[in-house]
């Protein structure tokens, strides 16, 4: 369940999250909360799968590489290869499209051997194989939803 809290969190730091050497004491400050709370609610996040991680969106191949990555992986074997996937720091989000390529994903490596490796693992422990899909041209596309904040 969501508290007025987690949806504040939510809400207000998808994308605009405090760059300072105390960003939860900040956001505690602003929400007129303790940092405690503050923690303690991204937690709570993060174990209900709410959340996957904090972090910055760099545009791809400012740092290092990326690749677009799109597997035909049968509907019995979505989950389980959704859940090896994300298990790989390099990987950034995955998701389902209703496709004979269905599981796409995001992959950022700091140079071409790197991603190239995190690929052949991937096809190794999943067994199926993966189409990577340069990038041609660069969009952005704000992924920010806001949260409806009253029950």
């Amino acid at each position: 369940m969501l508290t007025t809290l987690h949806k504040q969190l939510l809400n207000n730091y998808q994308q605009d999250f405090p760059l300072s050497p105390t960003p939860y004491l900040d956001i505690a400050e602003q929400l007129g909360v303790s940092e405690a709370e503050v923690l303690t609610a991204f937690q709570a996040l993060s174990e209900q799968q709410m959340i996957s991680r904090i972090g910055p969106v760099i545009a791809p191949n400012s740092i290092g590489c990326s690749a677009l990555v799109a597997m035909a992986v049968p509907d019995y074997d979505l989950e389980w290869v959704a859940e090896v996937i994300s298990a790989y720091p390099e990987v950034n989000h995955n998701y389902e499209r209703e496709n004979r390529f269905n599981l796409w994903f995001v992959l950022v490596a700091d140079h071409e051997q790197q991603l190239q490796a995190v690929i052949a693992d991937i096809e190794a422990k999943t067994g199926y194989q993966a189409m990577l899909l340069p990038m041609l041209a660069d969009y952005f596309i704000n992924l920010g939803f806001e949260l409806n904040l009253h029950d």
